[in-house]
C-alpha cells in the first residue's frame, strides 16, 4: 500500500466553502476506490453535522479534545472514529471550543494532531483534515500533520488578502518547524459566471497559481442540498455537473501522491 496522503483543507477566511471542498473531495476519492478518513478539527463541527452526525458533536468523552490535550488519551482516537457510507470520520465535539488555550500550554503545541493520527492514519489512503476558519493552533496542527494544503477560495476580491495572510502564516510555520508544506491545489468555490468580478478573480487566481492545479466549482444548489442530507454530491446526485470537477480533483491528487489509476472494479458504481 502507498504511504497515506494527508491533506489539510485550510483558509484563514470563513465562508469560502472549506467544509464543502473537504467533504466532496473525500467523496470523489471514495468514488475512485480510495479509503478516506475525514478529520473535523473545526470546533464549529460543520463537517460533522454535514455528514449526518450532529448527535456525535455532543457526545461524552473520550473525544478529539481529549486525544489532542492528553498524551495518555491519544490511542483512544480509535474509539471515536465513526463510519459513514463514503468515508470514516473523526468528528469534532463541543469540547473543541476550549482546545486552543489547552494546546498553547502543551509542550509541542503544533504536533499534537500528528501524534494522534499515528494511531489511525495507516488504515487509509487519504486523511483529509477540515480546519477552522482561522490561523490558530488547530490549523497549525493540521498543517504540521499533513504538510500538504488544499486551499479553498471564493471568486471575489477579498480572496487576495486571504491568500496573502495564509501564505505568510505557512512560511512562518515552515521556518519554525523546519518543514515544507506542499500546495496540492486551489479550489475556487461557488463561481457565479454571470458576475464579471467572479471571472476576473478566477483569471487572477489562475495567473497567481500557475504552478499548482486550480479547479473551478460552479455555484449549484445541489451541493448545499447534499450537505443538508448528510452526504457528498456523489450520493445526493451523481449526475450533477460539478461531480466531474470534484472527480478531476481526486484524479489529480491520486497522480500527485503516486496512487495508480483505479481499475474498473475499484471505481464505485454511480
Amino acid at each position: 500500500m502507498e504511504e497515506t496522503a494527508k491533506i489539510s483543507v485550510a483558509q484563514q477566511k470563513g465562508g469560502v466553502g472549506k467544509t464543502t471542498a473537504a467533504i466532496n473531495v473525500a467523496g470523489a476519492l471514495n468514488q475512485r476506490g480510495r479509503d478516506v478518513l475525514l478529520v473535523d478539527i473545526d470546533p464549529q463541527g460543520n463537517a460533522t453535522e454535514n455528514l449526518g452526525m450532529p448527535e456525535v458533536y455532543d457526545e461524552e468523552p473520550p473525544t478529539l479534545f481529549d486525544c489532542l490535550t492528553d498524551a495518555e488519551m491519544r490511542s483512544h482516537v480509535t474509539e471515536i472514529v465513526r463510519e459513514h457510507e463514503e468515508m470514516d470520520v473523526i468528528p469534532s465535539n463541543i469540547d473543541m471550543t476550549a482546545v486552543e488555550p489547552e494546546l498553547t500550554l502543551s509542550r509541542r503545541s503544533g504536533e499534537q494532531l500528528d501524534a494522534v493520527l499515528e494511531y489511525v492514519a495507516d488504515d487509509y489512503d487519504y486523511v483529509i483534515i477540515d480546519c477552522p476558519p482561522n490561523l490558530g493552533n488547530l490549523t497549525d496542527n493540521a498543517l504540521y500533520a499533513a504538510q500538504n494544503i488544499l486551499v479553498p477560495a471564493l471568486a471575489e476580491s477579498t480572496s487576495k488578502r486571504a491568500f496573502e495572510l495564509l501564505y505568510d502564516h505557512v512560511d512562518l510555520l515552515e521556518t519554525d518547524y523546519e518543514i515544507e508544506i506542499n500546495e496540492v491545489g486551489v479550489v475556487i468555490n461557488r463561481i457565479d459566471v454571470r458576475k464579471n468580478q467572479a471571472q476576473q478573480m478566477v483569471d487572477w487566481i489562475n495567473q497567481a497559481y500557475d504552478d499548482v492545479p486550480v479547479w473551478e466549482i460552479r455555484e449549484r444548489a445541489d451541493i448545499q442540498y447534499a450537505l443538508e442530507s448528510g452526504t457528498s454530491i456523489f450520493e445526493y446526485n451523481d449526475e450533477a455537473d460539478v461531480c466531474e470537477a470534484f472527480l478531476n480533483i481526486a484524479e489529480s491528487l491520486d497522480s500527485q501522491f503516486g496512487f495508480a489509476s483505479p481499475s474498473d472494479s475499484e471505481v464505485v458504481e454511480a
